[in-house]
Parts: structure tokens; C-alpha cells; sequence
């Protein structure tokens, strides 16, 4: 609102009002025919103090005649001085004829109205006046500074981020930094995982690394390394405490602070979504080891204790004809007690998740120190007799014996014997043959004494020995007490003794 006051000696007129700039305001003194100063005023605001800046103008009605301001008077009542000359005040300036000055006044930035009042004297004829002029700033936004940094509370940043790599950057976003020692945290951290999607139990893998933003330090880089083998890297807002470990089933979960999330606060930074799930590898290393054994089973080691090993596994060990048997090794953990039974052991598997794993797969084989089966013959001038001894612990031996045109098999359990008679012949040898081992010995028929006068001899245990499955490669000669027997041994061929 514009208003104009004359002297209690002049009579009062409003000649009218008009907005400059922002804000602005013209002020007549007086009607035309009476000496007066026309005041108006534009403001504007100052962004680095954040206060408002009003120029007033005051204007000279005499064409003819200066005007000296003799007295200023503001309100508020901050400096009002000459917009030409910021060191010398509005008051005491000479107003020239028909023209006008300027001057500039700072005032609060949430100023609703200003006035301005001047007291003028017109020297050459000694007239003078006192108008005022005033500006409405209430409808104007309060002017407040630019801001020199940002509250940490209302930052925002931008981000990239890698979860294959392990990679991440975060950014402040805009020109200010945060406000005095405000620091915001960001973390990366990678985690072992039983899937290559989101599954518990999940256990950090390595180092996080954290790092912050805050005073000059507007950017940050970050790297975690990954495991060999299924994961999840999570950028989530925050330092070191905020981390999970381990995240399970029905546990706390990250949620929203995971930068790129829909929700507060990690959707005040932008940029792709912070956390992946991927690998190509289990998060276990499970491996198995076969031995063989002189009963025909297979005793199978199993174990879940490698680098990566994180997570129980479930073994399934198969065999011939339907045999199976599941086992669970925890992590760093050994099974050694798996036996597959002899009937079941030709073929061997060890799987996980339904595959073999490598070097799963195995098959029986004699053990090189498994006590093979033994011999002993007796013969006098009647009979000739044979007999075979399986030691304990092994598997059944079948024996094929033959003498002359005559052939005898028997099944030889572990621990026990069995004995065949001949009538004794012309012929000087007996063949016996162990075709499981691949062996065959001749007893040759040498009753001792003179058969006329009866009699004979028994030969003692004649160890069978050496590796017969992978070939014998080696002879043995042994003197008996009660008589000389070679015995010779290889591969389908003949060893000869002695009766």
C-alpha cells in the first residue's frame, strides 16, 4: 500500500499505488501544483545473506527548483543509503530538478511491509514538504540465505553397483557438502549361499568393506571379494554394525536399506538395485574315497571339509540291485563308515543332489593283502587227498579239483575247510584250479615208503600267496619236511607239488 502524508498545513491527497520488481510502490506527495517528493520503492533478495534488498526512488516534482532531504526516516530503521554511493547516507542528498535518487535499504528477510518518510526543503523559494512511500512484501516467499551444505537427514546420492564383481560406488549427489561432521555410512558385503537365488542359511564371506561420505569426501569406492561358488552381495546403508551375520531362516533381512530400494532409506540414493544372488557352484566340497575289502565289500569315506565347505550335505551311496544309503555330513566333517555289502559292491556311486560327484565312482578289487586259500594233499598207495583252507575275512573260494578223469568242486566258506578223496591211479598229477583268483596248482601223487608195504605222507598247509586278480608275476619254491613240493605260481599257469 502506497500512502502520501503532506504537513498538518497542507491537505492530504492519495494519488495512487503501483508493484516494481518483486514488489514495488509510488507514492505522490502532493497534487501536482504543490512541491513534493514522489516516492516509490522494488525489492529484491540478496541469496547468499537471504535479506531483502528495497531500492526506493525519490523523485523531485520541480522542474525548476532542487530539493534537499533534510531528514530520512525508515522502517525499519536499517541504513538507507545512496544506490551510487553505498558510503554516504540518503539524507542530506540534493534531489535535482525534475529528476530524482536513489537509495538502497537491507532489511530482514522475512519483512512483511517497509516505509520510508522524507522531510524535503526546496531552498530557492523555502518551500517544503514531508512525504512517505511504503512496500507490501506480505505477499512474497520470506527470502532466505542459499544454503552453504546439506543436512545429512535430507541428502541424496546416486550409486553403481556390480554384484558379480563385487563392485559399488556411492556419490553425493549436488554441489554442497554435508553439514559439519556429518558422516553417512555405506557397506558392501558378499555372503556364501546354499542357491544361486535368495536362500538361507547365508554366511558372510570375507571382509565388508565400509567406507563413508561426509566434509570434503563426497564420493566413495567399494570392494568385497566373492566365493567360488553361490552368493549374495548386499550395498546397504549404514557402517560394519549393520551387518547380518549369519542371515537365516525367519531372520532380520536388510529390507529398505538396501540402496535401490523402493523405500526409505535406501531410495535416497539412485541407481540400479544393490544386491545380488548368483554362482554356478556349490558352496560345499563334497568328495568320497573307496577301499576294498578281503570280504568283498567296499567300506566308503565320505567328507564335507573343504575351503568352501559352508553347508551340511546329504550323500546318497548306491549299489548293485537297488542298495542305497543316505548320509549327512556337516561342514568340516567326515564320515568313514559307510559299508556297501559284497553282493551290492560291483558298482559303487556317491551322489549329491541327484548327480555322481567327480571321482564318484568305483568298483571292488581284491586287495593285494588279502590270505589267499592254502593246499594240503596226503596219498598213500589207495587214496589221494586234497585239501583246501579258507582263511577268515575273505570271500567264499570256489575250488575245481581234478584227478584222472575224475573232477570235484567245492565252495570253500571263510574260516573253513573242504577235503576230496581220489583212488589213487596211474596218473601222477591232481589239477587244482581257483578260477575266482585266477590260479591253478598240480599236487603230483608221491606216496611215500614202498606201496607194497603200505603207508604214505601228508603235506602241511601250502599257502597260496601273491596277487592273483592283477596276474602273479613271482614263483615260490619251499622244502617240506615231509617231502619236496614246487610250488610256482602265475598267471593261469600250473603250479606243481609234490604229494
Amino acid at each position: 500500500m502506497i500512502r502520501t502524508r503532506a504537513s498538518l498545513r497542507r491537505p492530504l491527497a492519495v494519488l495512487g499505488a503501483a508493484f516494481l520488481g518483486l514488489t514495488a510502490a509510488v507514492a505522490v506527495a502532493a497534487p501536482a501544483s504543490a512541491h513534493h517528493t514522489t516516492i516509490t520503492a522494488t525489492a529484491d533478495c540478496d541469496g547468499l545473506t537471504g535479506e531483502r534488498v528495497i531500492t526506493w526512488t525519490v523523485e523531485n516534482s520541480e522542474r525548476d527548483k532542487a530539493a534537499t532531504l533534510k531528514t530520512v526516516t525508515a522502517d525499519p530503521a536499517t541504513p538507507v543509503n545512496l544506490a551510487a554511493d553505498a558510503s554516504k547516507p540518503l539524507e542530506g542528498a540534493v534531489v535535482p530538478k525534475g529528476g530524482s535518487v536513489q537509495a538502497v535499504q537491507r532489511v530482514p528477510g522475512d519483512t512483511a511491509t517497509a516505509k520510508l518518510t522524507v522531510y524535503a526543503l526546496w531552498k530557492k523559494n523555502g518551500q517544503d514538504r514531508t512525504n512517505d512511500g511504503s512496500i507490501n512484501l506480505g505477499g512474497d516467499k520470506p527470502c532466505t540465505p542459499a544454503p552453504k551444505c546439506v543436512d545429512a537427514s535430507k541428502a541424496k546420492y546416486s550409486h553403481t553397483f556390480d554384484g558379480p564383481k563385487g563392485t559399488a560406488t556411492v556419490k553425493l549427489d549436488g554441489d554442497l557438502p554435508l553439514c559439519g561432521e556429518s558422516k553417512q555410512w555405506f557397506t558392501l558385503v558378499s555372503y556364501f549361499a546354499p542357491r544361486p537365488q535368495f536362500a538361507t542359511p547365508q554366511y558372510v564371506y570375507g571382509t565388508p568393506d565400509s567406507d563413508w561420505i561426509g566434509g570434503t569426501q563426497t564420493e566413495i569406492d567399494l570392494k568385497v571379494d566373492i566365493p567360488d561358488c553361490h552368493t549374495q552381495v548386499d550395498l546397504i546403508w549404514g557402517g560394519t554394525d549393520e551387518i547380518i551375520d549369519p542371515l537365516v531362516e525367519g531372520g532380520k533381512r536388510y529390507g529398505d536399506k538396501k540402496l535401490g530400494s523402493k523405500g526409505a532409506p535406501g531410495n535416497r540414493s539412485t541407481g540400479p538395485q544393490g544386491w545380488y544372488n548368483g554362482g554356478d557352484k556349490s558352496c560345499t566340497t563334497p568328495a568320497a574315497t573307496f577301499a576294498s575289502n578281503c570280504d568283498g565289500t567296499v567300506t566308503v569315506s565320505l567328507s564335507n571339509d573343504g575351503k568352501i565347505s559352508k553347508y551340511p550335505v546329504e550323500f546318497e551311496v548306491r549299489g548293485e540291485n537297488g542298495w542305497s544309503k543316505k548320509v549327512t555330513v556337516e561342514p568340516g566333517k567326515a564320515d568313514n563308515g559307510t559299508v556297501v555289502p559284497a553282493e551290492n559292491a560291483g558298482k559303487v556311486e556317491v551322489l549329491v543332489d541327484g548327480k555322481v560327484i567327480e571321482d564318484g565312482s568305483y568298483s571292488w578289487q581284491r586287495p593285494e593283502d588279502c590270505p589267499l586259500p592254502t593246499i594240503t594233499t596226503k596219498a598213500d598207495c589207495e587214496n589221494f587227498t586234497l585239501t583246501a583252507t579258507n582263511p577268515e575275512g575273505g570271500l567264499p573260494v570256489k575250488v575245481v579239483f581234478t584227478y584222472g578223469k575224475e573232477t570235484e568242486t567245492r565252495t570253500v566258506q571263510p574260516g573253513d575247510s573242504e577235503t576230496v578223496t581220489f583212488k589213487a591211479g596211474k596218473e601222477e598229477t591232481a589239477l587244482v584250479v581257483l578260477p575266482e583268483l585266477e590260479l591253478e596248482m598240480e599236487a603230483v601223487y608221491a606216496p611215500e615208503g614202498d606201496c607194497g608195504g603200505g603207508g604214505g605222507g601228508e603235506e602241511p598247509g601250502l599257502p597260496v600267496t601273491g596277487a592273483a586278480a592283477g596276474g602273479i608275476a613271482a614263483g615260490a619254491v619251499a622244502l617240506l619236511a615231509l617231502g619236496a613240493v614246487l610250488f610256482l605260481m602265475a598267471r593261469r599257469r600250473r603250479v606243481r607239488f609234490t604229494a
